[in-house]
């Protein structure tokens, strides 16, 4: 199916554990209530945001999960995150999942890393 289902890492100096990211404003007011597809693309945004941050990229990413509560809509949309992996070449271990609901009422998206530098 396309996913990639190991990422070895070797000779790393640093690596970065990202909290879920998730459809919220810089002052913490969630977005986009009812859209995965602008849910997801902030939600990346502010995975990149968080990368930047600690000087990465989504380029070094090595695990990417990610939590939906709803996995058939949000299949319909995950064309943002894969575009987005493939700019960055890079196709990190994912996971999947549906969940009940995500800790913020109306997110729909959120996304979990892992990165080396």
């Amino acid at each position: 199916m396309g996913f990639n289902q190991g990422e070895v890492v070797s000779g790393h100096t640093r690596t970065l554990y990202v909290s879920g990211q998730t459809a919220m404003s810089g002052d913490g007011r969630p977005q986009h209530d009812g859209d995965i597809a602008a849910q997801l693309t902030l939600s990346v945004d502010n995975l990149e945001a968080v990368l930047g941050e600690a000087g990465m990229s989504l380029g070094n990413l090595v695990r990417l999960n990610v939590y939906t509560t709803d996995a058939d809509l949000l299949l319909q949309h995950y064309g943002v995150l894969a575009a987005r992996l493939g700019a960055a070449e890079v196709a990190p271990a994912s996971t999947m999942l549906e969940v009940t609901r995500l800790a913020v009422p109306g997110q729909m998206v959120e996304l979990e890393a892992t990165a080396v530098a």
